[in-house]
């Protein structure tokens, strides 16, 4: 397995979630995303995965900043490319699975 955890040390689901892999003793990447944010590459392939709604935190002070909602999905997708604190965490993934907040039902189907 090759996880990778996008969290938020803010966020009490991302430690949530990085305790659920170390009592199982599998292995992880922690990626800090408001630190180093995403790639376009890792942020398609989630989105492709999960959709963008489910990726943009609707309750975070950057979705009211940024006027998320007025504007298209393509524009509203570079928008979240550039302000990490516009995605739900934890995003967690799995090779080309991925899955976003809190999801050891998910988790446990892949190992």
């Amino acid at each position: 397995m090759n996880i990778q955890i996008f969290g938020s040390s803010k966020s009490f689901d991302s430690k949530k979630a990085e305790r659920w892999f170390k009592e199982r003793g599998i292995r992880y990447q922690y990626i800090d995303l408001p630190r180093y944010g995403m790639s376009r590459r890792e942020l398609e392939s989630v989105r492709v995965k999960v959709g963008l709604e489910e990726l943009i935190n609707r309750k975070s002070r950057e979705y009211e900043e940024l006027f998320i909602q007025y504007i298209t999905p393509g524009a509203a997708e570079e928008k979240i490319f550039e302000n990490p604190g516009l995605l739900n965490v934890p995003i967690v993934r799995n090779g080309r699975e991925a899955t976003v907040g809190y999801r050891p039902e998910i988790w446990n189907t892949w190992y």
